[in-house]
């Protein structure tokens, strides 16, 4: 089965901690939420690391440096290296670096994790479009409290054709009180203004991916996120596999109906997803079976009969519903089937 073809979740006989070298794992909605740790996060990452496997923590959220978000960690109970985290921050300044000459003065609009990476690539930050020589113009989430003057600031820049670039393009982000705007939002604020589109570097573009095997050195990296139009997504441009957790955005109707991009190699229901080998669904005449359940595609319907474990519920309804909508999406009603599974 190519990538690209994807029909159902995979099995794995070996929990995925020692099936892959490496886990490249999202922060915010994997790890964390509102700065607090997920469920079974910490003693699931302590495990898979005694296991030997190696960890890494990806973000597209580009306000904090490396040493903040490893003291983060570290105060959740997760020892991390600074050296362990990448953010996008690092790889937006990286693709910058590559287009303009060392020196050279950028325009920021985000928080300090954007003003260290540029200067980690010999770069200059500034903070007025009035600067002369100013080479790009770099967005990236600045938290909450970003004035808007900012934005106004990148507009003036952009509109005289000063080349711009965004950390990401998540239109949001997980918090303690629920979903807000993320960095996405706010470069739609600049595109709506002048009309014009930002190179990207964050997740699912190459450029992060590139960030992250050239800083982990990773030969059979797991990508696990939460999202399936970053997290997952980045793992098929990157043709490597990944894990859903449905700790953060993407719940278990999403998955459903997800394109071939945006199908995950497993899914799981957090963190513990990496200790542990995967079920395998297997295509009978009745449909698709997995644990007690079975799933299957009729008049219109996905159907499910059985019981037992929900995730393994969920994972037969993928197969029916992927393999149904082949390269395309699910548009069978998937509602009652998902109420019985709860999830």
């Amino acid at each position: 089965m190519t990538r690209q073809s994807r029909t159902s979740p995979a099995g794995s006989e070996r929990s995925l901690h020692q099936a892959y070298d490496t886990a490249l794992l999202d922060l915010d909605g994997v790890v964390y939420a509102g700065g607090e740790a997920i469920a079974h996060a910490v003693e699931s990452l302590a495990a898979a690391r005694a296991g030997g496997m190696h960890l890494a923590y990806v973000t597209n959220n580009a306000l904090r440096t490396p040493e903040s978000v490893a003291a983060h960690l570290g105060e959740l109970g997760i020892p991390t290296e600074a050296a362990e985290v990448i953010t996008s921050a690092q790889a937006v300044a990286r693709l910058i670096s590559e287009q303009v000459p060392t020196g050279s003065k950028v325009l920021v609009v985000g928080g300090e994790g954007l003003r260290v990476a540029l200067r980690e690539r010999g770069l200059v930050p500034v903070e007025s479009a009035d600067e002369e020589g100013l080479a790009a113009v770099v967005q990236g989430y600045g938290g909450p409290d970003l004035p808007w003057a900012r934005f106004a600031e990148a507009s003036y820049a952009v509109s005289r054709g000063v080349p711009w670039y965004a950390s990401n393009t998540d239109l949001t982000i997980p918090g303690a009180r629920g979903i807000g705007p993320g960095n996405g939002a706010a470069v739609e604020v600049v595109r709506i203004a002048t009309g014009a589109e930002p190179q990207v570097a964050g997740k699912p573009l190459p450029p992060m991916h590139r960030e992250t095997v050239l800083r982990t050195g990773a030969r059979r990296p797991l990508v696990v996120g939460d999202r399936l139009d970053t997290d997952i997504e980045g793992a098929f441009n990157g043709e490597v596999d990944s894990l859903l957790v449905l700790t953060g955005i993407a719940d278990a109707a999403q998955l459903v109906r997800a394109e071939p991009r945006h199908r995950p190699t497993y899914v799981d229901r957090d963190l513990r997803g990496l200790l542990s080998g995967q079920p395998e669904v297997v295509a009978g005449g009745e449909g698709f079976g997995c644990g007690g359940w079975t799933a299957a595609a009729r008049d219109g319907v996905l159907e499910l009969r059985g019981e037992g474990e929900p995730l393994d519920g969920l994972r037969a309804l993928c197969a029916a519903a992927w393999t149904e909508a082949g390269d395309g999406v699910c548009t069978l009603d998937a509602e009652k089937a998902l109420a019985r599974l709860g999830l």
